[in-house]
């Protein structure tokens, strides 16, 4: 086995390797004043890549505010709804006291006016108890 291992080791070594030697024969050569244009013209693009990212940045920043407004505004127009509920079952239970006071009253005057009987029945009754004891 070690001699099969070393056999394939010196092939290996043995073998000749060759690999092609490419040169560049795409350059291209400006004169100086198109080269300049294309230098500036590379140096706005770059900024116009750093304002475009900015301006994204901004408009991902305004959209999560308008998201926060939209949600302040559900939850304001909930609390509404709630203070309308509440203030309906107060305006019920306002109403209910007013006729529950209105069916006292008129109980109290009831009363008042069976006390008066009674009161002047009890006073002819001892009235006349008075007048059979004698």
């Amino acid at each position: 086995m070690k001699k099969l291992i070393v056999l394939i080791f010196i092939s290996m070594m043995s073998l000749n390797s060759f690999s092609q030697n490419v040169i560049d024969s795409t350059s291209i050569q400006l004169k100086k004043s198109i080269a300049r244009l294309v230098i500036k013209d590379l140096i706005i693009g770059d900024s116009f890549k750093k304002e475009l990212n900015l301006t994204s940045t901004k408009y991902t920043l305004l959209e999560n505010k308008v998201v926060l407004k939209d949600s302040i505004i559900n939850n304001l127009n909930f609390q509404v709804s709630n203070f309308n509920n509440i203030l309906s079952t107060k305006k019920s239970q306002l109403k209910f006291t007013e006729e529950l006071n209105e069916k006292l009253r008129l109980d109290l005057k009831k009363q008042k006016l069976k006390n008066k009987i009674l009161g002047g029945t009890g006073l002819i009754a001892i009235g006349g108890v008075i007048l059979i004891l004698k």
